[in-house]
């Protein structure tokens, strides 16, 4: 691990096999992806695929490694929305990740996309196994890009404007679920002596990778978070201490405590 994240926190996500383009295929552990690979088809378009694990704040790193050297069009790496396109066909052949306001993206000729527009970031890269991490820190609102351990420099800031809040009702007795590009908490009114408060929300980002090239094979390695604070370290340990999320309820904690709790079992 690099020196800088080794009070990191050591994740397991995986690609996200609901999310991600006909075009692309997963190993049976999900952590790689195979683009384009049907012996009876050239590429059709670009192709992506998003992590599960959306992010809201703190500090992340995932690295990508490219089993095969990138080549044709587009083979990107980077973050987005769940607005984020994951697909297109009829032979368009784009940058994916930065075609629109919903993505921030490196591609392998050196170049970073972002809202449709392009400008130069580092030298090419097409050698086989090359590494690219990705260091996302959404609180100081910025995207790094490393290659084989090497920092780039930032690539975009701003990304703390990005993380909008909504505030959505909810009580003790609730359930975390996935709407549009927000983490929705909805809440059982069965009672309406229920305790109900307002929680604040944020928009999420997501791990993403696209391509145009055939037989384009990029695995997952390294994935970790740093925490924040002692509460974030503290509502960590309480997660990974509760058999099942449903149980937090029990717990004799603040509401909006438990609030906090439930969603980041879920992130």
């Amino acid at each position: 691990m690099l020196r800088s994240f080794r009070d990191h926190i050591w994740e397991s996500w995986k690609w996200d096999s609901h999310s991600k383009s006909p075009d692309a295929q997963l190993s049976p552990c999900r952590q790689s992806v195979y683009f384009h690979v049907s012996p009876l088809l050239d590429s059709q378009g670009t192709a992506g695929v998003r992590g599960t694990k959306g992010f809201t704040h703190g500090e992340h790193y995932w690295e990508i490694e490219f089993l095969e050297p990138p080549y044709g069009c587009s083979v990107m790496v980077g973050v987005g929305t769940q607005n984020a396109l994951l697909h297109t066909g009829d032979k368009r052949f784009i940058n994916l990740i930065g075609m629109d306001s919903e993505s921030w993206g490196l591609s392998y000729k050196g170049f970073i996309w972002h809202n449709g527009r392009s400008r130069k970031y580092t030298e090419p890269f097409y050698d086989k196994n090359t590494v690219i991490g990705i260091l996302l820190d959404l609180s100081a609102g910025t995207l790094t890009f490393y290659r084989n351990g090497v920092n780039l420099g930032v690539a975009f800031t701003g990304l703390r404007q990005v993380i909008k809040q909504a505030d959505y009702k909810c009580t003790k007795n609730m359930e975390i679920m996935g709407v549009g590009c927000l983490s929705f908490v909805k809440w059982n009114s069965i009672s309406t002596s229920k305790k109900v408060f307002f929680l604040q929300i944020s928009k999420t980002l997501y791990p993403l990778v696209s391509s145009t090239a055939p037989e384009t094979e990029l695995q997952l390695g390294l994935r970790t978070h740093r925490m924040s604070s002692l509460q974030e370290q503290c509502i960590h340990i309480i997660t990974q201490s509760l058999s099942h999320y449903t149980n937090a309820h029990k717990l004799p904690l603040p509401t909006t405590l438990l609030c906090q709790i439930l969603t980041h079992a879920h992130s």
